[in-house]
C-alpha cells in the first residue's frame, strides 16, 4: 500500500505555486531530482495520482514539494488551494532519472525547476562553481524562488520569458541563446515540457552537445509507476 502522509505546513510561493511539508514515513528514501506520485485524500480526486519532485534533502526529516497549481485544469492540481494542514494525501516509492552529476547548466521550464531545487541547494553547499541556471517562464510573476537564484553563490542565473518589454530575454530556448554556454564536457540538465525539450534537444545536438552529457527526465511507464504506488 502507499504511504499516507500529513500535510504539516501550506505556504505560497508565486501566484499560483505552493511550498507543501509533509511528514515524512520512517524508512522512507529517494534521491535529489526524483520523483512520486501523489494522490491527494480530498473528495472527488482520492484516486487520481500525479507526479511530484521531493524538494526537500535527501536526510530532511520532512518531505517537501514546490507544485504549480493549474486551475483551468480539473484534478489534483486545481485542488491545491483547498488543502490545509492536517489533510493527508497519499505517495508511492521514489522514481526518476534526474540525479546529480554535477555542476552544468541547468535549463528549466515553469515547474520543470523542481527536481533542480535540491541538487542545486546541495551543490551550492558543496560550493560548487560553473553552474548556470537558465529557466523559462511566461513571465516575471511566474519565476519560482528567483530570489534564492539570484543570491546563490556560485550560480549564474538567465531567465527567459514570453513577456515583451521585461528586461528578460524571450524564449524560445534556442541554439542561439545557450551557445555561450557550451564549453568541452560540460553537462546540460533539462526539465521542462514538451515543446521546449524538442527545441532543447535539437539546438544542443546542433552545438555538438551528445545524450552523454545530457541528463533528463525518463518516466516508468504507466503500469510501473501504478505498481511502485501500490506496492510501497
Amino acid at each position: 500500500m502507499a504511504h499516507r502522509i500529513t500535510l504539516l505546513e501550506k505556504e505560497p510561493v508565486t501566484h499560483d505555486t505552493w511550498h507543501l511539508v509533509f511528514e515524512r514515513p520512517a524508512g522512507f528514501t529517494f534521491r535529489p531530482g526524483q520523483a512520486t506520485d501523489m494522490a491527494l485524500d480530498l473528495e472527488g480526486i482520492e484516486e487520481e495520482r500525479r507526479p511530484f519532485t521531493f524538494t526537500s534533502a535527501p536526510d530532511a526529516e520532512r518531505l517537501e514539494f514546490v507544485i504549480k497549481s493549474y486551475p483551468d485544469h480539473e484534478g489534483v492540481t486545481a485542488r491545491l488551494p483547498d488543502l490545509r494542514p492536517g489533510d493527508t494525501a497519499r505517495i508511492g516509492a521514489a522514481w526518476g532519472a534526474i540525479e546529480d552529476r554535477g555542476p552544468g547548466v541547468f535549463i528549466a521550464g515553469g515547474a520543470g525547476i523542481t527536481p533542480f531545487i535540491p541538487i542545486l541547494r546541495e551543490q551550492a553547499q558543496r560550493e560548487e562553481t560553473g553552474r548556470c541556471l537558465v529557466f523559462a517562464n511566461k513571465t516575471e510573476a511566474d519565476i519560482i524562488l528567483r530570489e534564492e537564484w539570484d543570491g546563490m553563490a556560485g550560480l549564474e542565473t538567465l531567465f527567459v520569458t514570453d513577456a515583451e518589454g521585461d528586461g528578460f530575454p524571450d524564449g524560445p530556448v534556442d541554439e542561439e541563446l545557450l551557445a555561450p554556454l557550451v564549453a568541452e564536457g560540460r553537462l546540460f540538465y533539462f526539465c521542462g515540457p514538451p515543446p521546449m525539450a524538442e527545441a532543447v534537444t535539437e539546438a544542443l545536438a546542433s552545438l555538438g552537445v551528445g545524450e552523454e552529457r545530457i541528463v533528463t527526465e525518463d518516466k516508468p511507464a504507466d503500469e510501473e509507476r501504478a505498481r511502485m504506488f501500490e506496492e510501497t
